[in-house]
């Protein structure tokens, strides 16, 4: 897959993980979150995306960790990069 796939169906995950959280629905939540964080954590493991790939990677994570974990954090900051990755994915069909 292609970065752009890999990162729309991580914001997919992430999307979801969103939403079950404001539903306060936690083993959905939970499920969704992490799942999000295993294909996450498989892009940034793949050899082909070093350097400052990989540090953006790495801090996307860490962002949208902050997001979903910390109790006082309900923004999506992260919303528009993946939905970019999603549309760019859409469009190398």
């Amino acid at each position: 897959m292609t970065l752009a796939e890999q990162l729309g169906n991580i914001g997919s995950e992430y999307e979801r993980a969103h939403r079950f959280r404001e539903q306060g629905d936690d083993s959905r939540f939970r499920s969704a979150s992490d799942r999000f964080l295993e294909l996450l954590d498989l892009t940034l493991a793949d050899p082909r995306w070093r350097g400052r790939r990989l540090r953006e990677l790495a801090r996307v994570r860490e962002t949208a960790c902050e997001e979903l974990f910390s109790p006082e954090r309900t923004e999506k900051t992260l919303h528009r990069y993946f939905f970019s990755f999603a549309l760019s994915a859409r469009r190398e069909r």
